[in-house]
């Protein structure tokens, strides 16, 4: 991992990731943060946590990225590869807990991989249904 100099930003989203049960978007991450910094710098700090391995990107399919804390998505320990549930109504993300089982044809080396469920959140649901799926 890259030294990297510490800032009241980075502390600040790094706190954010740690304490939201949910994948958060650059644009969530903003309006949640009482600092005076823009999108670009966000989306750098963001990044870095990537490269770092701080923190994960999931790439929902309209291209929306959302990022989490790698191995303690919501306080919960994940597998490396798992699953994550894009919420159609609420537009939240969440990671779950079902590891991904895969395998590549032989000579294929993974790199980097986005399993993306989409559909309608438990807490929707209730809303609008009355009963949690689960």
């Amino acid at each position: 991992m890259t030294k990297r100099r510490k800032t009241t930003a980075k502390e600040t989203i790094l706190e954010l990731l740690a304490r939201s049960p949910r994948a958060l978007s650059q644009d969530a991450i903003a309006r949640k943060i009482d600092l005076p910094v823009n999108r670009t710098t966000i989306y750098r700090i963001l990044n870095q946590f990537c490269e770092d391995g701080l923190a994960h990107r999931v790439v929902a399919g309209d291209g929306k990225q959302y990022f989490t804390l790698c191995g303690d998505c919501g306080g919960k320990r994940l597998p490396r590869h798992h699953f994550h549930f894009l919420c159609t109504q609420c537009g939240s993300l969440e990671c779950l807990e079902q590891a991904v089982q895969f395998s590549l044809p032989q000579g294929y080396a993974l790199e980097q991989m986005n399993c993306l469920l989409m559909g309608i959140c438990a807490e929707c649901a209730a809303g609008t249904q009355g009963v949690v799926a689960r």
